[in-house]
């Protein structure tokens, strides 16, 4: 078996749908330990702050969502997190309560609410988060530019495939850069 280090020879044929490629159980394994470091790592964040596990979800969502189409609001959340609107409004008491995020209505449209991380709350998850931050980048650096791009593509593709599985009645998008 390689090592995350090893790299496969120059010119080596790259799988795909017609080349055998790493091994689905060696990848679920992989993907499966990756997902517990970094569910410990929120775990032991929310815990350290009176958070429950859906305001970790939502604090990820909104932080996600200042990136992605803008800020999100109480609905985008609620379906997000397929909660109720009673349940997404005590979530967002208790972040709000906690300084980690704001709330502030639309200029255009005073009904909407956009939701932000809090500059204080960005700065206490930004220290929580440094050591997996750091680790990444370390992992990071030890790979190529274009590794890189292949990586994000895989797990940019895995992520649609895997949302519109949850989300029955929606189809992922193609694969980019095929």
């Amino acid at each position: 078996m390689s090592t995350p280090d090893e790299r496969p020879p120059a010119g080596a044929p790259t799988p795909g749908p017609d080349r055998p490629g790493p091994d689905l159980l060696a990848l679920a394994v992989r993907l499966r330990g990756i997902t517990a470091s970094v569910t410990r790592t929120g775990q032991d964040f929310a815990r350290s702050h009176g958070l429950h596990h859906t305001d970790l979800l939502a604090l990820i969502a909104i932080l996600d969502g200042d990136g992605h189409g803008g800020p999100m609001t109480p609905g985008r959340l609620r379906a997000h997190l397929n909660l109720t609107s009673g349940a997404v409004t005590a979530c967002l008491d208790r972040l709000e309560r906690g300084g980690h995020i704001t709330r502030t209505r639309d200029t255009a449209d005073g009904r909407v609410v956009h939701l932000h991380y809090a500059p204080a709350g960005r700065t206490v998850a930004r220290e929580a988060f440094r050591p997996l931050a750091r680790r990444t980048d370390a992992v990071r650096r030890r790979f190529t530019a274009e590794e890189i791009e292949v990586v994000l593509r895989f797990l940019t593709a895995l992520d649609a495939e895997l949302d519109a599985e949850a989300r029955p009645g929606t189809d992922p998008p193609p694969p980019s850069g095929t």
